[in-house]
């Protein structure tokens, strides 16, 4: 305990911010900008997940908010955990506490919109690496300028200075968190691992990394995603058992407007139909997806949602509902074109992890519409793609063509 600590508010994995429909990865926020600029200032840098007893993780995340030398909360997707534990740190420190939010959030809550914050750009999967140095450095000065001076930054100390903060005995302070430095316990160990194996595409390991994570932290709703998602990948011990294994895993957040739920119960109905051909699997698939697309915009779960009606085209009777379904998809790629081709004018998109996908999703779309500018964006894809992702757009193709032969 001989360095100081600054303990990190904010969620993690995948967030959606549902007033504006972006999706972050905040663990890129954490891994890219807060971890090497806390260290960079000299501090123990520790996240919620890394407090070594799990066990007792609400009386240990307590006793750091009244004594850690440096708290930074992450605010960006309207956290609730995170806004409810800043509001606590506010309450028992006057000072030495900073507020991060991404820069495309919607509007701020009213208590929280005449603080000081620290901005940052997203760009959803990651942080651009001019963006992530920019961060690191900027956020280093601020951390060294708040800690040093001391400068009062809660709001309930700036307006009301007669409050006396509490006091916690240091003998009960190091009691409670013990030895932060044995990352082997951590959950953060674990997950890191989870998602090295997710990574590797081993996905039976990564599946028992994620259950151990979420039997730790069982209302985490990230690590239920992660741990559905790597369960029906896995196909073991078959198919059709992991994907309804993974069902049952995911299932309990419902009801939800979460994307990332919705997408990847989408694909867990998607797969249950190509394998058993039960019309009402596709039914539930087109639901999660449609309602994933029109919360987030997201270009994967629009894709797939398109797909979705398409392939229900062939086994509709109705033919007013064969016309709605043609529609409706061919309505979605325009909506997905005009998102992505706006994606990349922006001068970070060069600097995103998801460039190849982008290239392909637009080939793909453009291809089913028939349009010739298909070819350059297969081209650009197909100039960067490893060969079991080239194969797997080519899959994507010879599945459209397929389908505009029954269409």
């Amino acid at each position: 305990m001989s360095k100081k600590i600054c303990f990190v508010i904010m969620g993690f994995g995948k967030k959606t911010d549902f007033s504006t429909g972006n999706t972050f990865d905040l663990n890129q926020t954490y891994k890219n900008i807060i971890q090497p600029a806390v260290v960079k200032s000299g501090y123990q840098c520790v996240r919620a997940d890394e407090i070594q007893d799990s066990g007792l993780i609400d009386r240990s995340m307590y006793a750091l908010l009244i004594q850690a030398d440096l708290v930074i909360a992450d605010i960006s997707t309207y956290n609730p955990n995170a806004i409810y534990e800043l509001g606590v740190r506010h309450a028992v420190k006057p000072y030495s506490t900073i507020i991060l939010k991404e820069n495309g959030m919607g509007k701020i809550p009213f208590d929280l919109d005449h603080t000081r914050m620290f901005t940052y750009f997203h760009l959803g999967d990651d942080i651009g690496t001019d963006e992530a140095r920019r961060c690191v450095e900027d956020l280093s000065n601020l951390i060294v300028a708040v800690t040093d001076k001391s400068l009062i930054d809660s709001p309930l100390y700036e307006y009301i200075g007669n409050v006396t903060p509490p006091i916690l005995p240091k003998e009960e302070y190091e009691k409670i968190i013990g030895d932060l430095a044995d990352k082997e316990k951590h959950i953060f160990a674990i997950v890191d691992e989870a998602e090295r194996c997710m990574d590797k595409s081993d996905f039976e390991v990564a599946y028992k990394h994620w259950e151990k994570a979420q039997n730790l932290i069982p209302n985490e709703i990230y690590f239920i995603q992660q741990a559905a998602l790597a369960k029906y990948k896995s196909k073991l011990p078959s198919s059709n058992v992991a994907l309804t294994d993974a069902l049952a895993i995911i299932l309990p957040l419902y009801p939800t407007n979460d994307p990332e739920t919705l997408g990847i119960t989408g694909a867990i109905y998607k797969n249950l139909y190509q394998n058993n051909n039960d019309v009402e699997y596709l039914n539930r698939a087109i639901e999660n997806y449609g309602k994933g697309f029109k919360i987030s915009e997201n270009y994967y779960t629009g894709e797939n949602y398109a797909l979705c009606l398409n392939l229900k085209v062939p086994i509709e009777d109705n033919s007013n509902e064969k016309i709605y379904l043609k529609v409706e998809a061919n309505k979605t790629r325009k909506k997905i074109i005009e998102i992505l081709e706006e994606v990349i004018t922006f001068e970070e998109f060069e600097q995103r992890n998801d460039k190849k996908w982008i290239f392909a999703t637009l080939a793909h779309c453009y291809h089913t519409l028939e349009d010739e500018k298909s070819k350059q964006f297969e081209a650009k894809f197909l100039e960067i793609a490893v060969e079991w992702e080239a194969e797997t757009y080519l899959n994507g193709i010879k599945t459209i063509d397929n389908l505009k032969i029954k269409l």
